[in-house]
């Protein structure tokens, strides 16, 4: 584990030799990007219901500070102030236990997600080869919390709605997975920084893997926005169906918690896409951070873009989607790349 900066020069194991400044750089650098992404994700909050409004024809939240950018402020404080019940009948250890799994696995995601470099240094809190298969084995731990917060509710709608989850992982997991890896036997590393630097020479052009795996691209968006229980595929909580699924019987801080994983999941799905597919960081004469940034952005704006446009999904559709369609296509996609791959050497 290398610290907040990782310089990429003659010693990747890091800058720091000193085991305890090591450590205290490395949990400075974690509460930092704790206070961010909080921050970060409640301004997602809010910019969605902005563009809804904007989608629909009306003004959206504009009351609450100047354009009403203090309501997410205000909503947090609301929702933490709430009182917060717990129903007769529920496994207590497991349902305390269940929102918390979902944001540890939320925050975890970003501890090897490389979000610029700057003079030499790259800005992450883990640097790890495999940092694609760590994303993989912490983001499933969220089906976990969704599982055991529908189990331990004592509700028929909350277990619906984990049963539902955990079909939807399955079916749409593996999909992800294959998704990525033309990218990998492209690139050949498992590394985020080696991905986002790759780049397609075309002529004096320098363009991101997208033109190379436009189709794995379009899995990955897909599997995706599945895997985070989102509009038209939010059949886990489906409110008109079941009341609010997994999370039905939780309020307050609970509700709260839950809440900011779904969205701090969503950030963390744009992050790694951007650098999947996008070169990440890079980018001509701005900042890189701001390249990065971008990026994100117009991820999200699409996950808020389908949400407003599309209708729910029938469940049969949805599980007819994932193992007839997107899974084969992907599996078809690695079969073709890696053929083409060996044979252009």
């Amino acid at each position: 584990m290398s610290a907040l900066l990782a310089y990429n020069g003659p010693n990747p194991g890091g800058l720091y030799t000193d085991p305890v400044g090591h450590w205290v750089i490395v949990v400075v650098a974690m509460l930092v990007l704790l206070l961010v992404l909080v921050t970060v994700t409640a301004y997602v909050v809010f910019l969605e219901r902005v563009l809804i409004g904007r989608f629909q024809r009306r003004p959206g939240p504009n009351r609450v500070g100047p354009y009403g950018l203090l309501q997410s402020a205000v909503d947090g404080v609301k929702l933490l102030t709430k009182e917060s019940f717990m129903p007769s009948g529920v496994d207590r250890f497991t349902y305390l236990l269940a929102p918390a799994i979902a944001v540890l696995a939320a925050l975890l995601t970003w501890s090897v997600v490389p979000f610029g470099i700057w003079y030499g240094f790259y800005n992450w809190i883990a640097n790890v080869n495999i940092g694609i298969l760590v994303i993989f084995a912490i983001s499933a731990m969220n089906v976990y919390a969704i599982m055991l917060g529908g189990y331990s509710s004592n509700s028929k709608y909350s277990l619906l709605g984990g049963l539902r989850s955990a079909a939807q992982l399955i079916s749409y997991e593996m999909a992800l997975g294959l998704s990525l890896v033309p990218t990998f036997i492209i690139v050949g590393s498992l590394r985020l920084v080696d991905i986002a630097n790759y780049a397609v020479h075309v002529g004096p052009l320098q363009l991101p893997l997208l033109v190379l795996t436009p189709i794995g691209f379009v899995i990955y968006l897909l599997a995706a926005v599945a895997e985070t229980n989102r509009a038209p595929f939010d059949l886990p909580e489906a409110e008109q169906e079941l009341v609010g699924g997994f999370h039905t019987e939780y309020s307050g801080f609970k509700f709260a918690m839950f809440y900011l994983a779904e969205y701090m999941n969503i950030v963390s799905v744009s992050a790694v896409a951007s650098i999947l597919f996008l070169g990440g960081w890079q980018g001509p004469l701005l900042p890189p951070v701001f390249w990065f940034l971008l990026k994100v952005l117009l991820f999200l704006f699409f996950y808020i873009w389908i949400r407003s446009t599309l209708p729910r999904l029938r469940y049969d559709s949805l599980m007819k989607l994932g193992w007839k369609l997107l899974l084969p296509l992907a599996i078809a996609n690695v079969i073709v790349t890696a053929l083409v791959v060996v044979w252009t050497g």
